[in-house]
């Protein structure tokens, strides 16, 4: 049987990252219920774009994990990734790196109270985590440490800082190091985090998250309620905190998306993983 692997963006500039990483060819298109289309590489790898938030990515994860399973004749998903750029909680996560979760937290699922934040656990309510097999992501942390072992340029692939990122990806040379990575809790949250306070409170809350997005949490509800493991991988660009559209590095980010995935889709891709 066929590894199949499921990867969830965002956006289509997040998904066209991913594709090129890859490094399998121009993608069959394959449409689904509800207007989407799935990115079909050589029956092997499927990338989706899912919207913004974790809402409308639940939705459409859901979407293309149950056709998957009513219609398909290549086997079911063995793995979904919500891939992305983010945002990062400095000193762990700088600019241009790239954080593999070890867990996948809906920040701002509970409840506010005289006393504090509630999450949805301590009301009774479901959840707000989901725990990533440490068998997976030591897979894909040794991966990117291969790739770190490559040679290039200290300034390769890196934008000048005072040139204005426009959110094309930056491309590098073959041989270019693998960018830093984090392995970390990645959170998800409905509004994006935009004052200091703001990132205050949520560093207080999970002391060791690493970066913050809006659709991790919907991609692994979907894939959770499917029984497929989950894992998210985001490229890092902007910190967390006030915002400053001048010092967002979407083009520097896009490009770490990318080679990430081309150092996973030599290993992790293409070799079946079996949760211990």
């Amino acid at each position: 049987m066929v590894h199949r692997i499921l990867i969830v963006t965002a956006v289509a500039a997040e998904a066209d990252s991913v594709s090129a990483g890859l490094g399998l060819g121009d993608p069959g298109l394959l449409p689904l219920p509800g207007g989407l289309t799935l990115r079909r590489h050589r029956d092997r790898v499927d990338v989706l774009v899912g919207g913004v938030g974790p809402a409308a990515v639940a939705a459409a994860t859901g979407t293309a994990l149950a056709h998957e399973a009513l219609t398909g004749d290549r086997g079911r998903y063995g793995l979904v990734v919500s891939a992305g750029i983010a945002g990062g909680f400095l000193p762990a996560a700088p600019v241009g790196s790239v954080v593999v979760s070890s867990a996948i937290v809906a920040a701002d699922l509970g409840a506010e109270t005289p006393d504090g934040y509630l999450a949805v656990e301590e009301l009774g309510f479901g959840r707000s985590v989901h725990h990533v097999p440490e068998a997976l992501t030591d897979r894909i942390t040794t991966a990117l440490t291969a790739g770190s072992t490559d040679t290039a340029g200290p300034d390769a692939g890196t934008p000048d800082a005072g040139t204005p990122d426009t959110g094309t990806p930056d491309t590098a040379a073959p041989g270019t190091t693998a960018p830093p990575y984090a392995l970390a809790p990645v959170l998800t949250v409905s509004t994006v985090t935009g004052t200091a306070r703001r990132a205050a409170e949520l560093a207080e809350r999970h002391p060791t998250a690493a970066a913050e997005a809006m659709e991790g949490f919907g991609v692994a509800e979907a894939a959770a309620a499917h029984g497929v493991p989950v894992v998210e991988i985001r490229a890092v660009s902007n910190a967390v905190g006030p915002r400053d559209r001048a010092a967002w590095r979407i083009g520097e980010a896009l490009g770490a998306l990318r080679h990430t995935f081309e150092l996973l889709s030599r290993t992790v891709l293409v070799e079946p993983w079996e949760p211990s």
